[in-house]
């Protein structure tokens, strides 16, 4: 029992030991963030015509902390993959431990695809369908906070559901999730990502289509690769059977 009990606080010494770094990880991120601010910034804005208004001095600090956070994320994903598979390597097998250490670049480059999809697909077309409709109305300006709350509500969410796949198909190698449940649980999740769309999106019929469609497909490309990763670990389990 003292072992068993010596074991869950080494483990949970371990999880510490890991989330700590990966903490310190997006500090110094962060800061390198903040230091490329302003670079970014004419970067995200180079398309407008017009420059961002900003309503205080609170605006201009909160853009710095949104950019450079947003940057800090995107360049801690595979801090955050290596500390995660590491943490669960001892329970894995010696192919599964080599298998699964390539899910660590390749969560970042699906991460970085999904923000560019955000950006240079989703983002351009939705401003400009809003701003035209709009702009038979009203006189149509954009606020620095308005204008990136709308960019990154936009993009985030694409670029973490670029990695569904990835994750999908590290969880059924492991064998906590199988191709049968997602098949099962795919109108509920067809449910749940619609509502997404919907809610990162502005509220029109043309937002709500090019933000839901794509999330529908990431889906069932997690189904395409669970499928895959499900029939090697069944092939892998019926040759160490016949083994013994």
């Amino acid at each position: 029992m003292q072992e068993k009990e010596m074991s869950v606080i080494d483990h949970l010494d371990e999880l510490r030991s890991r989330i700590i770094k990966v903490i310190v990880s997006f500090v110094l991120f962060l800061g390198i963030g903040l230091y490329f601010t302003k670079d970014i910034f004419h970067f995200l804005v180079r398309g407008l015509n017009e420059k961002l208004l900003a309503l205080g001095p609170s605006d201009v600090l909160w853009i710095y902390f949104m950019i450079g956070g947003v940057f800090a994320i995107a360049c801690s994903i595979p801090v955050i993959a290596y500390q995660l598979w590491a943490f669960v390597k001892p329970a894995l097998h010696i192919k599964e431990q080599k298998t699964t250490m390539l899910y660590i670049p390749a969560l970042f480059i699906l991460f970085i695809c999904g923000m560019a999809f955000g950006y240079y697909f989703i983002f351009p077309n939705v401003l400009a369908f809003l701003t035209e409709i709009g702009s038979e109305l009203v006189t149509v300006t954009f606020t620095a906070e308005r204008y990136f709350s709308f960019l990154f509500n936009l993009v985030i969410p694409f670029a973490f559901f670029f990695d569904l796949p990835v994750i999908i198909l590290f969880l059924t190698s492991i064998g906590i999730i199988t191709p049968a449940f997602l098949r099962k649980s795919r109108r509920f999740a067809y449910f749940i990502l619609i509502i997404i769309g919907t809610t990162i999106s502005p509220p029109d019929f043309v937002s709500d289509m090019m933000t839901s469609i794509p999330l529908l497909i990431i889906y069932e490309c997690s189904i395409i690769v669970s499928t895959f990763a499900y029939r090697r670990r069944m092939k892998r389990e019926q040759i160490v059977q016949d083994q013994q």
